[in-house]
């Protein structure tokens, strides 16, 4: 990562740790178990990339980054709510996350469920003050709403949980074209459409035009798959420690970029998004450095 981008990404998350624990903290009738299990995923580290892309992508329109602090904690809640549920025994069953043992593991699977749905939740919460805060119109803040929702739900990313898990094992089942597509389809959801929901959620907040609001989507598409495809290399050759989990694509027998291309086929299609990525910045000249940027560090990454 670059200086500059270092000094963005830890001003933005500087910016976002404080909402997320204004928001966690102050809730008076929040149960302290629940409050300590949310709270232990949602200061456990990771790179803040959803909620930059809220700040970043608010800043690209006009709009000034604290402006849109509480969607962007409330995109990092959902993404966080989303890792808890994942690494679920009926999941992934995975045992680290960042290092640390995963929530099921610290508080048991039924206060850990609980702290996912309690984040879900509360994200739709500061989404909504948000809008209030900016007095955006009504049909605005249900639009902010949409987007969120669409992002994180069925559609989304949840609906591309359900088809990774049903993608166990097909690659012995499937010519590689059938694959191919079924991979795209599968991260353009589980991955893709929280990263794209971010973007279009600061768009929205600053009242961005539909062209601003599709170039960022159409960015948002090219960086999220090219975000998963790292991961799937890294889940082949990155330092476990580093990364702070075991791999456990392998051990599933799981449908990944790495499996279906190799490695380096995989890196050069990551490397081919990104550049498609920046093509689609071009309308926003200087402003979206950062968006420049943090699309090159996704594929540069060693955790």
């Amino acid at each position: 990562m670059n200086a500059t981008l270092a000094r963005a990404m830890d001003k933005n998350t500087a910016l976002v740790e404080g909402a997320l624990d204004r928001l966690t903290a102050a809730a008076p009738d929040l149960p302290e178990n629940l409050r300590k299990a949310m709270r232990y995923s949602l200061f456990a580290g990771g790179k803040r990339l959803r909620p930059t892309l809220v700040l970043e992508a608010a800043e690209c329109c006009g709009l000034a980054p604290r402006k849109a602090l509480k969607t962007a904690a409330a995109l990092e809640m959902i993404h966080t709510y989303s890792l808890i549920h994942d690494d679920l025994p009926a999941m992934d069953d995975d045992d680290l996350r960042r290092g640390k043992p995963t929530n099921h593991k610290v508080f048991g699977e039924a206060l850990a469920i609980l702290a996912g749905d309690g984040l879900l939740t509360l994200a739709f919460e500061a989404a909504a003050a948000n809008a209030a805060d900016l007095k955006l119109p009504g049909r605005a803040a249900a639009e902010l709403v949409r987007v969120i929702a669409r992002g994180a739900g069925a559609e989304g990313m949840v609906g591309g949980q359900v088809a990774d898990l049903a993608a166990e094992g097909l690659k012995r089942k499937l010519s590689k074209a059938a694959a191919a597509r079924t991979l795209e389809a599968v991260h353009r959801r589980k991955t893709g459409a929280l990263i794209v929901a971010s973007l279009d959620a600061g768009a929205v907040l600053a009242g961005a035009l539909a062209a601003r609001r599709e170039a960022l989507r159409a960015y948002g598409e090219c960086v999220g798959l090219a975000f998963q495809i790292a991961d799937d290399v890294l889940d082949v050759v990155g330092d476990k420690k580093k990364l702070g989990k075991r791999g456990s694509d392998a051990a599933n027998d799981k449908l990944t970029y790495a499996s279906l291309y190799g490695v380096d086929g995989a890196r050069a299609k990551a490397r081919a998004l990104v550049e498609m990525a920046h093509a689609h910045l071009e309308p926003f000249g200087s402003r979206a450095g950062v968006l420049r940027e943090l699309a090159d560090y996704i594929i540069e990454r060693d955790k």
